[in-house]
């Protein structure tokens, strides 16, 4: 699409969608032997890093927070992300460990337990006899926890776990009828009992349940802990007065192991208050909040329950020592060994550079997109592990696209479009007439200004010059090495009547160019003509002749009626040019 239709705002959108660095002097790149090795290769870490002040300062009154993103100065302390969950929110934990144990609707009774569930009065079974005598007996269990079997007598079956009914009830058959006689027995329900449950619960009060449930029932038919004010690992039973069982949740939370008791009518439940809390954040596995059994819980523990990732190296402990701030910086080694007290946050992060960064490689190559190379390792030195087809790849167009740079272009962009707004609609005007055309004009830029906005910079660095000599910059983590297709064209485009790709001839000069698609549009100009390289330098030189792979933009003359206008404009396009670009 030629820049004719829309005038002279479209200088703005093109000018800010190209904005590349500044061209750099150096050595050409090698060619690499087919199936050398690159200079490294060791893996990143993995996960998605945090910067560290997100992570420790949020919420902090004292804690100033820079806008924008974090420079290539500013590396530091980074808190990775587990694999698992690469969408998890950095910062201090807020949910207490055990609390999603009662986030489901409370159970209702169970006609059949489970089979450890021992058998009492009140439980109702029946068994099944067949073969050289024959009966059926649907029975609950006596006081005396017996069951009655005609033509064999009593059984007794409390204390009996409901898994093994079936080889008790056989046994004490075969005593009688040594054979012919075949048994079958199970347990059809078990009495209803009523638990108390209270203490720091969110619903206290008498909960109607079955004998054969667990603790862990009847607490959330009251609701479940309140993970606010109780403690997950001091729950009591009481039964006559005394305790009976003490139950702790991490337990069960993390091995599955719970008391080996049944419970009874009339028994109660209590929930203790809630002790001590110590937070993991950062780099680990469980962000939670952790429950101290005592009044301090040992810097091993934590790391047990909060699962640091190997990427930790390092740990901040934040919290209050006699009623002032307190704070350490420990190694995860050193963390094992300290005593955390109630409130303490610990957060995990890395703190030793990669000894290595990845960098991908697009374009016309051969060998592999993926390069993992030393920390220290230079673009130059790079290249030489890269393999293409001298043939089919210009590697005097090598370029870089780097993350980091292109949230610097951003940064620029803006700024530049918000002192450009300011030009626009605060300028005076002498006279009605004046303003009436600065306003016009102000909307009709405001319009692209604000397409503008919505440009995302690619974050160009060129590092080729003029020779084709690479610029021995270090390359960092996340760059990609672009090596462009060798094209035999020159793109012509712009204020030309008709924009097309043109063949490359040796002796075609830029005019030359320019004639073939059609010459100048209406607002063409041979002294506005700008020459794109494929490695992204750009050249304002109308004697220097176009080589293959380049761009020709016939840029737009100012209309006089835009004049004003039309250099405000310029003087922001050109700033924000220059502080990427060279213009030769």
């Amino acid at each position: 699409m030629t820049l004719r239709r829309f005038g002279l705002p479209v200088l703005l959108a093109l000018a800010l969608l190209h904005a590349l660095p500044v061209a750099a002097q150096l050595p050409p790149p090698g060619l690499a032997p087919r199936g050398a090795a690159p200079p490294a290769a060791q893996p990143l870490p993995p996960g998605a890093p945090q910067g560290v002040d997100a992570l420790l300062n949020r919420n902090d009154p004292i804690s100033t927070q820079r806008l924008g993103t974090a420079t290539q100065a500013e590396g530091g302390a980074i808190a990775v992300g587990p694999l698992g969950d690469p969408m998890r929110v950095p910062g201090p934990a807020t949910a207490v460990f055990g609390a999603t144990l009662f986030n489901r609707a409370p159970p209702s009774p169970a006609d059949t337990p489970n089979p450890n569930y021992v058998l009492g009065p009140g439980d109702r079974v029946s068994i099944t006899i067949w073969g050289f005598v024959e009966g059926s007996v649907q029975s609950i269990i006596d006081q005396d926890g017996n069951v009655f079997i005609p033509q064999v007598g009593p059984i007794r079956l409390a204390g009996t776990r409901a898994g093994d009914i079936q080889r008790v009830v056989e046994s004490e058959v075969r005593r009688v009828y040594a054979q012919q006689v075949q048994v079958y027995a199970t347990v059809l329900s078990t009495g209803s009992l009523g638990v108390f449950v209270t203490g720091y619960v969110r619903l206290p009060g008498r909960h109607l349940g079955a004998a054969s449930e667990s603790v862990i029932d009847y607490l959330a038919r009251a609701g479940g802990v309140d993970p606010g004010r109780g403690s997950f690992r001091n729950i009591v039973v009481r039964r006559g007065g005394r305790d009976v069982a003490r139950v702790d949740l991490y337990n069960f939370l993390l091995s599955g192991s719970l008391p080996q008791i049944s419970l009874q009518q009339g028994d109660t439940i209590v929930v203790a208050p809630q002790g001590a809390l110590v937070g993991a954040d950062g780099s680990v596995r469980n962000n939670f909040l952790f429950e101290v059994a005592g009044r301090a819980m040992a810097g091993s523990e934590l790391l047990r329950l909060a699962a640091p990732l190997p990427a930790a190296t390092n740990a901040v402990i934040r919290g209050t020592r006699g009623g002032q701030p307190f704070a350490r910086y420990v190694t995860v080694r050193e963390l094992s060994s300290a005593q955390l007290l109630d409130q303490d946050t610990v957060s995990f992060i890395t703190d030793a550079p990669a000894p290595t960064v990845r960098v991908s490689v697009e374009g016309s190559r051969i060998g592999p997109s993926v390069l993992i190379a030393d920390r220290d390792a230079s673009l130059c030195t790079v290249l030489d592990y890269i393999e293409v087809d001298p043939r089919l790849a210009n590697t005097r167009g090598v370029f870089l696209l780097r993350p980091g740079l292109a949230q610097a272009q951003q940064r620029t962009i803006n700024e530049a479009l918000d002192r450009l707004e300011r030009q626009l609609f605060l300028a005076v005007s002498a006279t009605t007439g004046v303003a009436q055309i600065r306003a016009s004009e102000a909307n009709l830029v405001a319009s692209y200004i604000q397409r503008a906005r919505r440009t995302a910079p690619e974050g160009r660095l060129v590092v080729m010059d003029r020779s084709g000599r690479c610029a021995d910059v270090r390359v960092q983590d996340g760059d990609t090495i672009v090596i462009p297709e060798r094209v035999e064209t020159v793109l012509v485009g712009g204020e030309v009547r008709a924009p097309q790709a043109v063949v490359w001839r040796q002796n075609m000069r830029l005019s030359d160019y320019i004639e073939a698609a059609g010459g100048f549009a209406e607002r063409g100009s041979s002294g506005s003509v700008m020459i794109r390289k494929a490695s992204g330098r750009l050249i304002l030189d109308a004697n220097e002749a176009p080589e293959p792979g380049d761009e020709v933009v016939a840029l737009p003359m100012l209309d006089p009626k835009y004049f004003q206008i039309g250099s405000d404009l310029l003087n922001v396009i050109f700033q924000t040019a220059l502080v990427y670009r060279t213009f030769d």
